[in-house]
This record gives structure tokens, C-alpha cells and sequence, in this order.
């Protein structure tokens, strides 16, 4: 079994760090609703505000590094441009998604999301963070705040959920591939 090193951290970015942090996303969007909503039972402990805040600092920072790895490590690669006269563009993704009509929405679109929407995701689930750490469990006291914190949390889940499906079609119709092959298991 092997992988190219470009696969590889296609994978971890897609599948290590957005995963995780969808995943994650939608457990942060549970727990501000059900420990800071005006219907909530009881006023959070100060170990739970203490465990929210680790969790969404955590989540910001995996959010900025999945935003970043994709844009300065993978887009690059995505990006590549092919010596005149190529004519196996597996090499190239955006060159092989463009060159035919039946793919080249996946590049207008798709990549589009990916380049400049997906970056809501860190900046959104940064604020909630930052207004979480400020306020606390004042949350509950300051309704615009609340409603603030969980808007951004999801529009930060939307935008990363929409960017790994546009990732995860892209990936399906024009692999970035190339690089030191890694052997993961050798065969007999």
C-alpha cells in the first residue's frame, strides 16, 4: 500500500483537520445551547465554562490550521500549471477540472468556495471563541451575545461542511497527486 506525500496531507487536511473540526463544531453548537440558553436548568459550573473555553480554542486553532494547510500547502499544488504541450493533465487538478465542460463547475464553483468562503470558518468560530472567553457565563444574562456566539459557531460549521464537500468532489474528480511516493505497507 502506498500514497504520495501530496495525497497524504490532502488527506490529513481534509480528513484530520476538517473532519475533526466539523465534528467538533457541531458538539460546540449542542453545548452552547444546552448550558447557555435561558431554558437551561442551572447555571453553568466553573468547570464546565473552563472545559468550553480549552474546547473552543481548540477548535479555532484547528480551524485556522486546516484553512492554512489548505491554502498555502495543497492550493499551490492545485494551482500548478503544466509545460506547454502536456498532454496528461492528471498532474495538474484545476488544468484537468477545466479542461472539460462536464468538470469545470467543480473549479468555478467548487474552488471558488474553497478560496474565499471556507476562510469564514477559522474568522467565525475565532470570534465566538473570543466573545465566549470575554463573557462566560454571562452568556445566559446577555441574549444578543448568546445568539452572536451560536450565529457565528454555525456559520463557521456551514462554511467549513460546505468546503469539505466542494474538497471531497474535487478531490473525487481531479486528485492533487505527485511527489515522493510513501510506502505504507509492502506487500509479499
Amino acid at each position: 500500500m502506498e500514497i504520495t506525500d501530496r495525497a497524504l496531507w490532502t488527506l490529513i487536511h481534509g480528513m484530520g483537520f476538517g473532519a475533526l473540526y466539523l465534528l467538533g463544531c457541531s458538539g460546540a453548537l449542542i453545548e452552547l445551547w444546552r448550558r447557555y440558553s435561558p431554558q437551561a436548568d442551572a447555571s453553568p459550573a466553573a468547570r464546565d465554562e473552563t472545559f468550553l473555553r480549552l474546547y473552543l480554542a481548540a477548535m479555532a486553532v484547528l480551524a485556522w490550521v486546516a484553512v492554512l494547510t489548505g491554502t498555502y500547502l495543497i492550493y499551490p499544488w492545485y494551482r500548478a500549471t503544466p509545460p506547454p504541450g502536456t498532454a496528461n493533465l492528471a498532474a495538474f487538478p484545476q488544468r484537468l477540472l477545466m479542461a472539460s465542460p462536464a468538470t469545470s463547475a467543480w473549479h468555478s464553483i467548487g474552488m471558488e468556495w474553497k478560496e474565499h468562503v471556507a476562510w469564514l470558518a477559522p474568522i467565525s468560530i475565532t470570534m465566538a471563541a473570543v466573545v465566549f472567553f470575554q463573557y462566560g457565563r454571562g452568556l445566559r444574562r446577555h441574549a444578543p451575545l448568546r445568539s452572536a456566539v451560536l450565529c457565528f459557531t454555525l456559520v463557521s460549521f456551514l462554511a467549513a461542511g460546505i468546503a469539505g464537500f466542494f474538497g471531497a468532489m474535487l478531490v473525487k474528480h481531479a486528485p492533487v497527486e505527485g511527489g515522493p511516493i510513501l510506502h505504507i505497507v509492502r506487500g509479499e
